[in-house]
């Protein structure tokens, strides 16, 4: 998926990324670099979520399940872009925790302080 709205916000034709992305496609999979893979299904979307100011939001089924967006440099080389796109998803970190270690303690009300 493309979202078009960041393609156009780069000042690209509409199908522009999508054709960029197919023809590089096209040519690993005569360059036997697609493994299993004989075509590709690009589809235009609306707002992805991430509005990059100098990159076009895209995603794919592995990157959606994994909860991420691929940002794509415009003015990449196809076969760079199609890396980016086709790479495996990395497994999702997990996120900080930044509340206490412990649970706190519950404080009994003859030691909390009084209401103003």
């Amino acid at each position: 998926m493309v979202c078009s709205k960041c393609a156009k916000r780069q000042g690209l034709r509409p199908r522009a990324v999508r054709a960029m992305l197919k023809g590089a496609a096209k040519q690993a999979a005569r360059d036997g670099l697609l493994a299993g893979r004989t075509k590709l299904c690009i589809v235009e979307s609306g707002c992805l979520g991430p509005c990059p100011k100098r990159a076009v939001a895209v995603a794919t089924g592995a990157s959606l399940a994994e909860g991420r967006v691929v940002l794509l440099d415009p003015d990449s080389a196809p076969r760079d872009a199609l890396a980016a796109v086709l790479r495996p998803v990395l497994p999702r970190r997990r996120a900080p925790e930044f509340g206490p270690n412990t649970p706190l303690a519950a404080v009994p009300p003859a030691e909390s302080p009084p209401d103003a």
